[in-house]
């Protein structure tokens, strides 16, 4: 009978290798699956999970000299802002149907995600860099972002 069961495991292989055939027959760039409490989520086409993205993004806005959060073009002193680390598509939330990674009122830290930031079919995660609250998001989901853009505005705890 175990046999007989794995084929119904959404986790299986043969029945992810089905999936996968799918994606490209019906030209689907994503699937989210769930089964108890075990997810998954399947990319094509060039899109790579936003947590193995992530690593190589964090350090470049310090390599750029504070280019993420910065200080200077605020309307008063005591804000900072997010800005892009890089030229790309900014995304609000991870997906349509899910809430947004932050929202006017949260408190952030550092390491809290506070957008995704889409470069070249590569979607990569966006830490605060910063702690304080957010009171201003300077730009609207799937709007075009140049490199060093305001993105949020944080005021410091």
């Amino acid at each position: 009978m175990t046999k007989g069961q794995q084929p119904k495991d959404i986790f299986d292989v043969q029945r992810i290798r089905e999936i996968i055939e799918l994606m490209e027959e019906h030209d689907l760039s994503a699937v989210d699956l769930q089964q108890g409490d075990e997810k998954i989520k399947l990319n094509r086409g060039g899109v790579t999970p936003v947590y193995s993205a992530a690593p190589p993004v964090a350090p470049a806005p310090a390599a750029a000299a504070g280019s993420t959060v910065a200080s200077e073009g605020t309307t008063d002193g005591s804000t900072v802002t997010i800005n892009a680390p890089m030229v790309g598509t900014f995304y609000a939330r991870a997906n349509p149907e899910s809430d947004a990674f932050v929202k006017v009122g949260d408190i952030v830290s550092e390491d809290t995600v506070v957008c995704i930031v889409e470069a070249m079919k590569v979607f990569n995660e966006i830490p605060a860099e910063c702690s304080g609250k957010i009171v201003e998001i300077l730009v609207k989901d799937q709007e075009a972002i140049d490199f060093g853009k305001p993105m949020f505005r944080v005021e410091p705890n």
